[in-house]
């Protein structure tokens, strides 16, 4: 398994082969036991411990009163001090008619034993087990990277947090895009809060020679824009939300061309996944990266760094509030329409806060970025 791929649940209904890590024969284990799915060099068994009831390792359904369930500090699933390093997990339990579901798990801070290697692990016992997406290496050396990048020629100030109930689970981190540096900026702000999400790029990144290779490694999801496999990339960004992924995006699809840099009317994959997923909506707000580097060009980019290096422009992320998606529902035509205009609306509201100063028209103007008002957004009443 690549470290991109989505990671598999192995249920009682299967029998798995597998390698050990000493690269002998494969061989067939009976169903039920339980495997660990990683990369062929790195998979090994885990053994699950917990200390539940008789009847499997977790509950037939979560408690209503309690919406997440607890290993114990015996399970074999640790989790740093730092977040970024952290295995995201969630908990697969059955329907009543068998088929499986997801629910988030809350890791104690002392458990041990963490699987080895970067990428995707899998621990099944029958048909209920732990589905974790363990933070590649790559991304973690990424996001500090990102923060040194950011120093010479910013000044960061993040704001806002994402809160502690969400962060065991899945959630899609939806942003507003001025500019080309904004991506390196929102990778520091998410390094600040210790947050290691997965970002929905752009295909173009992935085709580069270097750049494409590090994406893939840190376990980032493509995005194909304008071209006929598109709507792939939702069940690729469902499929990373039911392994326990946090995933970030661009709701907007483009960088903004509005006159006033107000995020504009909103593309509607993201929120399409979130109202099949279920996964929360988490609105981001950043102002001032688009003073770092210009919308293209060569000349002007190396200008407006040299610009940068100079004045260190103040770069805000504020990481606001819920979207509120309730009483959308998915089935109803124009639903994802819908939930699109709350994300955006959402966005726009925590990007006020931002840029009090500057409500109209933004201070700095680039010169090469166009503009258009054919995709202005209109709040939704």
């Amino acid at each position: 398994m690549s470290d991109g791929e989505p990671d598999r649940l192995h249920g009682d209904d299967a029998t798995t082969t597998v390698a050990d890590s000493h690269g002998h024969a494969p061989r067939v284990r009976p169903p039920g036991d339980a495997v660990l799915a990683a990369p062929v060099d790195s998979i090994r068994e885990i053994p699950v411990t917990a200390a539940v009831p008789d009847d499997g390792l977790f509950p037939s359904a979560p408690s209503p009163a309690s919406p997440t369930t607890s290993i114990p500090a015996s399970a074999p699933l640790s989790v740093p001090d730092d977040p970024a390093d952290a295995v995201i997990a969630a908990a697969v339990v059955p329907h009543d008619d068998g088929s499986p579901t997801s629910a988030p798990l809350s890791l104690p801070g002392d458990a041990a034993g963490a699987a080895e290697g970067d990428g995707a692990a899998v621990v099944s016992a029958g048909s209920r087990g732990v589905v974790a997406w363990r933070v590649p290496r790559m991304w973690r050396v990424l996001l500090g990277v990102a923060r040194l990048v950011v120093m010479p020629v910013a000044r960061l100030r993040v704001t806002g947090d994402v809160p502690a109930d969400l962060r065991n689970g899945p959630i899609i981190l939806a942003v507003n895009h001025i500019g080309p540096f904004d991506p390196i900026a929102i990778t520091a702000a998410c390094r600040v809060i210790r947050l290691a999400p997965r970002l929905m790029a752009t295909g173009g990144l992935f085709r580069a020679p270097v750049v494409g290779a590090a994406m893939r490694a840190a376990g980032h999801i493509r995005i194909n824009r304008r071209q006929a496999d598109v709507a792939l990339a939702v069940d690729d960004v469902a499929a990373a939300l039911a392994v326990g992924s946090h995933v970030l995006g661009y709701p907007e699809g483009r960088i903004t061309l509005d006159p006033g840099m107000w995020p504009e009317r909103g593309k509607t994959g993201m929120a399409r996944v979130a109202l099949a997923t279920g996964a929360p909506v988490v609105a981001v707000a950043q102002w001032g990266a688009h003073e770092v580097a210009a919308w293209g060009g060569f000349g002007p980019t190396v200008r407006a760094l040299c610009r940068a290096l100079v004045r260190r422009p103040v770069v805000r992320v504020h990481f606001g509030r819920q979207v509120d998606l309730s009483g959308i529902d998915a089935g109803v035509p124009g639903a994802a329409q819908r939930a699109t205009d709350r994300i955006i609306d959402a966005i726009t509201e925590e990007l006020r806060s931002l840029r009090v100063d500057e409500p109209r028209l933004p201070r700095y103007i680039d010169p090469v970025r166009p503009l258009s008002v054919q995709r202005r957004h209109r709040p939704s009443a």
